[in-house]
């Protein structure tokens, strides 16, 4: 019997450990991570190039290197806190490593400027490595020297490689804005002179902003606050809660410029001067949408009616509505809302980054 028992036992210690080493096993821990802070100049442009890096969990945009607690944009911009901004990278050493790190920042930045970056100038704009212990010091001097030494810049390096203090998370709107405004970021960067200085120093960016060529494919919508607060009362009333702006009391009823129209929220491509005409009712009208893949029709039964209502894809903005009253070739009527649209010059397509629209305006 005593033999039965121990052998009982055994065999209850045996599958205690196997169930201990299966769990073990069949979950497998999360590769731990590290935190390194950089700033250089508008954050917004900071976060892409270490977001596409295989290791990087996330990417936050805020505020660092001053006194003031839980500074607000507006008290930064002002100049006046001592912080900067800057970026906050977490990351998994065992994927990526700090240097990796060094040298996207490096070819993110035009590291001779002293005085802020690009369009975007005082201490609020400033360039700086952020080091949290030793070893990054060392390594960011080491980086840093390693650049100077190249003969890539004539001026000198001015990034300064200072010690790492409280780093404060900026608003939510400022947060992956190259995702939630890609239209307006990319009009920024390359406005700015980030996007033509990286090029000509680099040549063919290594960490190109040719996967965000069509930022608004992978648009995700924002939340409402930040909504209001990017939009006008009107667009918002207009995209976000089916409203209807005034006849022949809106921006583009009477526009007559050559470009395309794209999605005040989203900036995806709806519809071209090509395809506008004088319906006569006071709205904008298009014969046919730009891309039709963007566009989204369905049935709207409200005001004691049927109509077919119209909505972006990827923004999910109420644009308008869908008539069959149209002149040829298509008899429709894609009857708009001004406060729906942003409307971008055939001048302007290439730094708004719609350059391929060009072609339809051709008269070569």
């Amino acid at each position: 019997m005593r033999s039965k028992i121990l052998t009982l036992t055994g065999l209850a210690i045996a599958c205690t450990l196997v169930a201990v080493s299966c769990i073990a096993g069949g979950a497998q821990a999360e590769p731990e991570l590290e935190t390194a802070v950089f700033a250089g100049g508008c954050f917004w442009c900071m976060e892409p190039p270490f977001e596409k890096l295989d290791g990087v969990s996330e990417v936050i945009s805020g505020y660092t290197g001053g006194s003031e607690v839980n500074p607000t944009y507006q008290d930064v911009s002002y100049g006046k806190t001592g912080h900067r901004e800057a970026v906050e990278v977490h990351y998994a050493p065992s994927k990526v490593t700090y240097s990796d790190l060094l040298d996207v920042y490096w070819r993110s930045i035009d590291p001779t400027d002293p005085g802020g970056q690009f369009a975007d100038r005082g201490n609020q704009y400033k360039t700086a490595i952020f080091y949290g212990n030793d070893e990054e010091k060392r390594l960011a001097e080491a980086s840093r020297d390693e650049l100077a030494a190249s003969g890539r810049f004539d001026k000198p390096i001015a990034v300064e490689i200072l010690p790492a203090g409280p780093f404060y998370p900026a608003e939510d709107y400022h947060q992956n804005y190259y995702k939630t405004n890609p239209t307006h970021y990319k009009s920024y960067r390359e406005g700015s002179g980030r996007g033509p200085f990286l090029r000509r120093v680099w040549g063919e960016e290594k960490h190109s902003m040719k996967q965000d060529a069509h930022g608004w494919e992978s648009y995700n919508k924002p939340a409402e606050k930040q909504l209001r607060d990017r939009l006008t009362p009107l667009q918002y009333h207009v995209t976000q809660e089916e409203g209807t702006e005034r006849a022949f009391s809106n921006e583009y009823w009477d526009n007559h410029k050559q470009g395309i129209y794209v999605d005040v929220v989203s900036g995806e491509p709806l519809f071209s001067s090509n395809d506008k005409y004088e319906s006569g009712t006071g709205w904008p009208s298009f014969t046919r949408p730009l891309m039709p893949e963007n566009i989204v029709t369905k049935e709207d039964r409200s005001l004691f009616m049927v109509r077919t209502e119209v909505r972006s894809k990827h923004g999910d903005s109420h644009l308008g509505h869908l008539f069959k009253d149209g002149p040829p070739p298509t008899g429709l009527r894609y009857c708009m809302n001004s406060a729906s649209l942003r409307f971008i010059p055939v001048e302007d397509l290439e730094k708004e980054g719609y350059g391929e629209y060009k072609k339809l305006f051709d008269t070569k």
